[in-house]
């Protein structure tokens, strides 16, 4: 009961570190200006590691899920978030869980990262990408094909590459989230082994 008590608190301050860190949001020059960098996957990556999958799988929800309250893509946003976040953070947790190593550390992020990146194309090309549209186009009664072209003029702003939906992936989601992981990646690798004894506790 008592490591059961330690664990849901822990997961709860973690959440709202996470949390917190989801709204120091970094606009990147050379990708579409509504992809937003924040740095809380580190949060919920060095909770993944030290208390394992469920509790990155868990803190990666409440921060979402704290966050859609606030948010103005009615919650596609962070729908994405928590797919893509888990797309990285469960991989790499699940093998460090195995063998907690520096081996395993950067065979996980590796892992992880590369499972984000694909998982974050497909998701946002058959998936969340269509659900913006359809919302953006009830919301200001246009039709489906006039949204589309204002997500991808977004793209266009930064990047003149970038004139549809494939290329928005390719040359938009794709370089945005090769450049999340290995920010984040480094930041793990370099802070875990500080505040693991702090986790463990």
């Amino acid at each position: 009961m008592k490591d059961k008590t330690k664990f849901i608190a822990k997961i709860g301050i973690l959440s709202a570190l996470a949390t917190g860190i989801m709204f120091l949001e970094i606009a990147l020059p050379f990708t579409p200006t509504f992809l937003k960098l924040d740095l809380s996957e580190l949060v919920v990556l060095l909770g993944g590691f030290a208390l394992g999958p469920v509790a990155g799988i868990l803190i990666e929800l409440i921060k979402n899920l704290v966050h859609v309250a606030f948010t103005i893509t009615g919650g596609v946003g962070e729908l994405a978030n928590f797919i893509v976040g888990c797309a990285f953070v469960v991989p790499a947790a699940m093998i460090y869980k195995r063998n907690k190593s520096i081996k395993n550390a950067v065979l996980g992020l590796a892992v992880g990262s590369v499972s984000m990146v694909i998982v974050a194309a497909l998701v946002n090309y058959f998936v969340l990408i269509p659900l913006y549209v359809k919302i953006f186009a009830e919301q200001f009664n246009i039709a489906p094909d006039k949204s589309l072209e204002g997500i991808v003029a977004e793209g266009t702003k930064n990047n003149k590459a970038i004139v549809d939906l494939k290329t928005l992936i390719m040359y938009g989601i794709v370089p945005f989230n090769l450049f999340k992981v290995i920010v984040v990646s480094l930041l793990t690798f370099a802070t875990y082994k500080k505040v693991s004894p702090v986790l463990h506790k």
